[in-house]
């Protein structure tokens, strides 16, 4: 998984997989370098001490270095007690080292000989020649033990804690140049982007990214891409728009010259002029009801339609048209076609499609159009002309685009035909494709929702 979650977990376990090594290293370290301040390493290390000075010089050479130990800090702990009980610097003894005393008195001393370490209290018994007894005794270190051991000792707290600090500002850097940079890359996209420029891209930017920030880039892409389609489909829409309204215009004007310079009969003009008024009409009001489809709209209150009936009564309509071309259309339908729907632009999309394949077959040929049900209701119509170049599929359902062969005035229409088809079926909740049919011809399918019978309810027909 190449999530952010992940990442982040990784990194907070690394911070303190890094901080772990870094402590116990640090503990090791100062417990190799404490070694020689263990309490029965140096105990050990004093008693010799003392054990030579005594056989160098009795108890005077023994007073001598108990004194020269003031600098150091055992001197606070180590303790000589002589025959009269008393340390010999005459320091107050601590408890501890009372009940050492108290112990070595309720156990006698007869057995400890001189040189040796006394079994209770652990005190080095040194004695003169006279019999007086010395007891060197070396208090602990520490008047409590330590319970996490060097862990607890000031240095190895201010290391760990330095270990954590370094660790965590050098995680917490990458880890947030790793997530801030590919956002600030986006902000940079965006403000490019809001200043004009549509052809920015994030994925390029991020190398090869495969988290949530690559996601959040190829939705980034998606919808630069679409804007940049919408705002190219507009320009070229007004272009179009101001195409087609210039034409009509143009001929209005024309028309009228002519019939202010004949004298007589401006009848034939006059009847021009209406055709071409009436052709800007219908061109108006087919770019109306495109820019009503091409709006979000509300849900309609759909009605049962029939399709079959309403494919029959389409082709019945268009037979004059078709039998000025000496084609057939034939409707091949199945029973229970039912949609719900509105019945108005239903027949528009149907209609247009099915125009459009007896504007384009061949003179004599036949426009099939079929209706089956399935998952969804199906409706394919075909005809049997030249087809339509593949690079243009899809590009049949823009408003006014024509294929170049049918971008003649005597044949090609406006291009409206088809987008109003696409819009109205998208409307519905369907789709709608092209595709060139093996043997000539084109083929165009259309796909709506079936409307679900309900127990005893009879759809009602709707073809009109």
């Amino acid at each position: 998984m190449h999530s952010l979650y992940w990442r982040i977990f990784r990194s907070f376990w690394l911070a303190i997989v890094l901080i772990l090594v870094g402590t116990v290293t640090v503990a090791v370290s100062a417990a190799i370098q404490r070694r020689d301040e263990l309490p029965w390493v140096q105990r050990g290390q004093l008693f010799a001490q003392a054990a030579v000075a005594f056989e160098t010089g009795g108890a005077d050479s023994l007073r001598e270095w108990l004194d020269s130990l003031a600098p150091d800090p055992a001197f606070s702990r180590t303790f000589v007690v002589g025959p009269n009980g008393r340390d010999m610097l005459d320091r107050p003894l601590p408890r501890y080292l009372q009940v050492r005393l108290e112990g070595r008195t309720k156990h006698g001393q007869k057995t400890v000989r001189s040189g040796a370490i006394a079994p209770v209290g652990g005190a080095l018994v040194l004695m003169s020649p006279d019999g007086s007894t010395y007891h060197v005794i070396v208090g602990p270190m520490h008047e409590r033990p330590l319970l996490f051991g060097e862990l607890e000792l000031p240095t190895v707290a201010a290391a760990t804690l330095a270990i954590a600090l370094v660790v965590s500002t050098v995680i917490c850097f990458f880890l947030t140049r790793h997530l801030v940079g590919p956002i600030d890359r986006l902000r940079q996209a965006t403000r490019e982007m809001a200043a004009g420029d549509l052809s920015v891209r994030m994925l390029p930017r991020l190398k090869g990214r495969q988290d949530d920030l690559a996601l959040l880039a190829a939705d980034f892409d998606s919808m630069a891409e679409r804007v940049q389609s919408l705002l190219e489909s507009k320009q070229q829409l007004l272009r179009d728009v101001s195409h087609e309204l210039r034409s009509p215009l143009t001929r209005l004007q024309l028309a009228l010259s002519l019939a202010k310079r004949q004298d007589g009969g401006p009848d034939r003009q006059l009847t021009r002029i209406a055709n071409e008024a009436d052709r800007l009409e219908q061109l108006i009001a087919r770019i109306l009801k495109l820019v009503r489809l091409e709006r979000p709209v509300a849900a309609f209150q759909g009605v049962p339609v029939d399709v079959g009936r309403l494919l029959e009564t389409i082709a019945q309509d268009v037979t004059i048209e078709a039998e000025a071309r000496s084609c057939t259309v034939s409707v091949q339908t199945d029973a229970g076609l039912e949609v719900s729907g509105d019945p108005e632009l239903l027949r528009s999309a149907f209609e247009n499609v099915i125009r459009n394949a007896v504007r384009y077959g061949p003179s004599g040929s036949a426009v099939v159009v079929t209706a089956a049900r399935q998952n969804w209701i199906e409706i394919a119509v075909r005809d049997h002309g030249p087809g339509v170049p593949e690079k243009d599929l899809k590009l049949i359902f823009e408003p006014f685009y024509r294929v170049d062969a049918a971008r003649d005035r005597a044949g090609g229409g406006e291009g409206l035909g088809l987008a109003i088809a696409a819009r109205a079926i998208v409307v519905h909740g369907g789709s709608i494709e092209a595709r060139n049919v093996a043997g000539g011809g084109l083929e165009i399918s259309m796909r709506l929702p079936a409307l679900q019978r309900r127990a005893g309810v009879t759809p009602t027909a709707e073809a009109a």
